[in-house]
């Protein structure tokens, strides 16, 4: 279980997370929704240790994480943009983080994860031959493909076209329920957010204001600005 407790953050003198906290349960998928601004990357990325923690604490499984490096936390982050290595192929990008881990039978772990995104038989294929759908696949599978103990996914359908994402939205859904990972999911879309999680959590001006099933929150919202912004 993961449990970020009252973190601050400050980048360049500015505040960015305040007092912010999440608890995510092990095997759920939690969508952290809220408009641009609001920390919800920052928050990912404290949690993945690639930005420093003022104050408070961030623990799995009741072990603090804060004085472990990002590369041994068994963290993966999905970034937005997906961030694929256009010199290297498919198999390549994917085979990165299992290299970085130090995993054996490399070529085996590849190929399965690509089997798990269905694109099985793509190794070879350059970046630039892909689609943008075929680059969200590759991407997750890379994140996937070392086994990490928390996956987080930074907007992983927000660069693609309004009917792409849908049909994706299923299709990631399905990977995280059959690799059963713990899971962070940062969207600004509510609806991405109701297809892809469990729960949400809604940010706004650097803290969670609110968690909960979507259900739930709609029918009792925090504030005034919550009810609004889900409307």
């Amino acid at each position: 279980m993961l449990d970020v407790k009252a973190i601050d953050v400050t980048i360049e003198d500015h505040q960015v997370l305040k007092e912010t906290s999440l608890r995510v349960t092990t095997g759920e998928v939690m969508a952290v929704l809220g408009p641009s601004g609001s920390g919800k990357t920052t928050l990912l990325r404290a949690i993945a240790g690639l930005v420093a923690v003022d104050s408070g604490d961030i623990t799995w499984d009741g072990e603090s994480v804060l004085g472990i490096p990002s590369h041994l936390r068994r963290f993966g982050l999905m970034f937005q943009g997906y961030a694929l290595f256009p010199h290297m192929d498919v198999a390549d990008n994917v085979a990165f983080g299992l290299k970085m881990s130090g995993h054996d039978k490399v070529a085996n772990e590849v190929a399965d994860a690509l089997e798990w995104v269905d694109l099985g038989g793509f190794g070879d294929r350059t970046v630039d031959s892909l689609s943008g759908g075929e680059k969200q696949r590759v991407a997750l599978a890379r994140t996937l493909a070392p086994q990490p103990r928390l996956v987080m996914l930074d907007e992983p359908l927000g660069a693609l076209d309004r009917n792409l994402r849908q049909r994706l939205v299923v299709d990631t859904r399905r990977v995280l329920e059959e690799r059963g990972v713990t899971a962070i999911v940062v969207t600004h879309d509510r609806d991405e957010a109701s297809a892809l999680a469990d729960r949400l959590a809604i940010m706004r001006d650097g803290s969670v204001v609110q968690t909960g099933h979507i259900e739930d929150i709609l029918a009792d919202p925090a504030d005034d600005w919550v009810a609004e912004f889900l409307s």
